[in-house]
């Protein structure tokens, strides 16, 4: 076996110092010496005597030392290869799988991995404060080439041990048996450096204005090791700050000591870190998002990963408490326009919009948002209804021109990410009254003048679905009050508007059909299912008031379901979906005007 094992660390570390024709096979390397790791537990005391797992610890911590060192060589061999290699950082699944697999040997022996990084980490750091006083406020491209030659390497390397460093530090177990024994102050001793990395990048990036960027790469893996340091830490913040300690039961048994150890094992953490305390940490982390956010909107997977750390920490019970608190979050919440942050107008970046509301929404609907953010739920709406108030202001051909594109767009998009928020019926009886009934023709005027163009009208159907969608039982008006017939009425507007005109119009026969016409009618169809389905309308007061509304949107849909094909309907699920449930609808409970129709409908 100890000959084997010897063998093994050879293969492994001649596979690794070669990554360039094995870069896909050293996570396979890697998962190998992780499964080696988690069996010594299970070593029997007379194999274990023999010098087997000492043998393991020396050949774990060459292999571990080995990954660091050829990685951090593969920058500048990249770099000088002018394009003839590939980066092995720009392999994204590669890269993830080698992150996953590096925590469980790196852990084993933790104490010398640490001091190998420390070691390498902070001669790095030291050149590259050196490299940023030479660049300052300019640009790393517009530098002289040898000290932009510097910069990237340096940044490539740095950007090496800033993953290793997430992906050790998102290891770490609170189920572990070795909690407590030391290793919070290792965690502490990487996440510094990481940490002073960042203030770094941000205090230059700031500085010029978001002219001195870092290298993408290096930002990409600054959200990793974030993400994985609120996976590990975050969940501790609430019973920190309070000073209250968690008391878990199992049974009849309490088990007080197992809290109150982690909150020892999180506080000491944090003293070692030196940085100062949980709230200081997390606010470093949301002034690096707010300025991502401001700093880079053409970098779509910057943004994106941006949205999704931000989406995490609001989604937290005790995290999301702790936002609420910094100042950065209240000015996300005060300036959430394209001035401030341009990625918002970037188009690319549409589908985010949504997100960024819907996180915002959330932390402003949450219990004592609007205090502790100190805006109102309208204030914060202001800019959006402006937006829709100069829109509605325009005449047809004004509001059909380009220039109305984008910020149609926007608003719709901006609207449903606010929507998505809205879980009770306090909060989306807030929405409708900032909307009814001075913004509600819009929709019905954009569904027909818009209709030929999928990027406008899918984003206004995408806001109308979740709109009048019932979930949470969240559309619940008082018996008197007419406003679920009035949400119909816009609905049904919205839907004939949009139907008419797809039905008039030719089946395009080149491009892709279903982004061009079947996916509107999707949509239009789903967005009328949820207002049939949703029992906030009583429709018999439709035809006691002769209002055509009812009738309409049901004759409409019924001619767009009947105008597809089936193969076609089947061939596409979502449309599938939105057809048949029209159907099902109209046979449940609209049986009357189901058997008015002609016979030549059901042949």
């Amino acid at each position: 076996y100890l000959e084997w094992l010897e063998l093994a660390a050879r293969f492994t570390t001649q596979s690794i110092r070669n990554w360039q024709y094995s870069t896909n096979s050293i996570h396979y390397l890697l998962a190998l010496w992780g499964r080696l790791v988690a069996a010594v537990p299970y070593v029997r005391p007379d194999t274990g005597a023999k010098g087997h797992v000492q043998a393991l610890e020396n050949h774990v911590l060459s292999v571990v030392e080995c990954y660091i060192e050829s990685m951090l060589g593969s920058v500048e061999t990249v770099l000088r290869s002018d394009g003839a290699l590939e980066d092995p950082l720009e392999d994204d699944g590669s890269l993830m799988e080698q992150m996953d697999r590096l925590p469980t040997i790196s852990r084993f022996q933790y104490s010398s991995v640490a001091k190998l990084i420390v070691a390498k980490f902070d001669p790095l750091m030291d050149k590259y404060r050196e490299i940023m006083q030479h660049l300052m406020t300019t640009s790393t491209d517009s530098a002289p080439p040898n000290i932009a030659q510097q910069a990237a390497i340096l940044e490539g390397q740095l950007t090496w041990l800033t993953y290793i460093s997430g992906a050790i530090i998102g290891g770490h177990s609170w189920s572990s048996s070795r909690i407590g024994n030391g290793e919070e102050t290792l965690d502490a001793s990487l996440s510094k450096r990481v940490l002073q990395l960042a203030q770094g990048m941000d205090f230059r990036l700031s500085n010029s204005n978001g002219v001195g960027k870092s290298d993408p790469k290096l930002e990409t893996a600054m959200l990793y090791y974030f993400q994985n340091f609120r996976r590990v830490y975050m969940f501790m913040w609430e019973q920190t700050s309070t000073g209250s300690s968690a008391i878990s039961t199992m049974g009849s048994m309490k088990l007080e000591s197992v809290p109150s150890t982690k909150q020892k094992v999180y506080q000491n953490m944090f003293e070692h870190m030196g940085l100062g305390d949980h709230t200081v940490v997390a606010n470093l982390i949301v002034t690096k998002i707010g300025k991502n956010l401001k700093f880079w909107p053409d970098e779509h997977e910057i943004v994106a990963k941006t949205l999704v750390l931000l989406t995490d920490m609001a989604g937290g019970y005790s995290s999301s408490k702790l936002l609420l608190t910094l100042d950065t979050v209240k000015y996300l919440a005060g300036h959430h326009t394209a001035d401030e942050f341009p990625f918002l107008n970037v188009p690319s970046n549409a589908r985010h919009r949504t997100t960024f509301h819907a996180i915002l929404v959330r932390l402003l609907l949450s219990p004592n948002g609007t205090d502790k953010l100190g805006i109102s739920f309208e204030e914060f709406m202001r800019p959006i209804l402006d937006t829709m108030a100069q829109l509605g202001a325009l005449d047809s051909t004004q509001l059909r021109s380009e220039a109305a594109r984008m910020p149609l767009i926007g608003v719709f998009r901006d609207l449903r990410g606010v929507c998505m928020s809205m879980h009770n019926r306090r909060t989306f009886s807030l929405l409708f009254d900032l909307l009814e009934p001075q913004h509600f023709p819009l929709m019905s005027r954009v569904a027909d003048l818009w209709h030929d163009q999928p990027d406008v009208i899918i984003s206004l159907l995408r806001f109308l679905g979740e709109f009048c969608h019932n979930k949470a039982n969240r559309v619940n008006f008082d018996q008197s009050s007419p406003n679920g017939i009035l949400l119909f009425r816009v609905i049904s507007d919205a839907v004939c508007a949009y139907g008419r005109r797809a039905l008039a119009s030719p089946t395009p026969t080149t491009g892709d059909i279903y982004k061009l016409k079947y996916k509107g009618m999707s949509l239009a169809l789903s967005v009328l299912n949820s207002a049939l389905g949703g029992n906030y309308v009583c429709f018999g007061v439709f035809s006691l008031y002769n209002d055509p509304a009812l009738d309409n949107a049901l004759d409409v849909s019924l001619k767009m379901a009947l105008s597809i094909p089936l193969e076609q309907v089947i061939a596409y699920p979502k449309l599938s979906k939105s057809v048949f449930g029209f159907i099902e609808l109209m046979f449940r409970n609209h049986m009357k005007a189901t058997l008015a129709l002609e016979s030549s409908v059901f042949m």
